[in-house]
């Protein structure tokens, strides 16, 4: 009942923290004296382009699924038997569940609890709030948490006024913000960043059509 509230709760009102800000302060996770820098910002004031970038790289399914994509899972199971590197193949939804409500960690039991709140989340919120917390809660850098403090940190702009090429650099550090940066992207990041953009014009703005026009 207190998970069900909890997430009915802030279909409304934008979360304070999340569990894995404060693990990270729990753990001295911050390097040089950083402090967690997180600042909400509603889904009007992020650029379109942001949206659709995290989109195109993290869950290109993400308008249509209902918190899972199955095909990724049982591609990502299939590579794991053939002896290769699991990889991920977590949506946007899961992420959120993950970052907002639980604690780090691959065991089974976390899995579960994360499937629970994806489908509480889905079924209570829309997917313009699913990505609009996504957006305030994924970590970009060392203690830099949401699109805003990203923005502002990385391209000294409000969220609303970035690029498809910016947006696109600050998707492409999400696998890993602590070693992948934005502000200094490496022949890795401009490589990465560059294949987001290409997805993001091969889905078109069409793809979130949907999504934007959400009460």
């Amino acid at each position: 009942m207190v998970s069900m509230v909890s997430v009915l709760l802030l279909k409304f009102i934008p979360p304070v923290t999340s569990a894995f800000m404060v693990a990270k302060i729990c753990k001295g996770g911050l390097s040089d004296g950083k402090q967690i820098r997180y600042h909400w910002v509603s889904w009007k004031n992020i650029s379109p382009s942001m949206a659709l970038a995290v989109v195109a790289a993290e869950d290109q399914k993400f308008p249509v699924h209902f918190g899972f994509d199955f095909g990724a899972i049982a591609d990502a199971l299939e590579e794991g038997e053939k002896g290769r590197r699991l990889r991920g193949a977590s949506t946007i939804s899961q992420q959120v569940a993950k970052n907002l409500f639980l604690w780090e960690g691959r065991s089974f039991l976390r899995k579960g609890v994360e499937a629970y709140f994806t489908v509480l989340m889905e079924a209570l919120w829309s997917k313009r709030r699913i990505l609009e917390i996504y957006l305030n809660i994924a970590e970009f850098g060392d203690g830099i948490y949401g699109v805003k403090a990203a923005a502002q940190n990385v391209f000294a702009k409000p969220p609303s006024e970035l690029t498809m090429r910016e947006s696109a650099l600050l998707a492409a550090v999400l696998p890993s913000p602590i070693t992948l940066k934005a502000a200094a992207p490496s022949a890795y990041v401009k490589g990465r960043a560059r294949r987001i953009e290409k997805q993001m014009r091969n889905l078109g703005s069409s793809h979130l059509k949907g999504i934007w026009i959400d009460p």
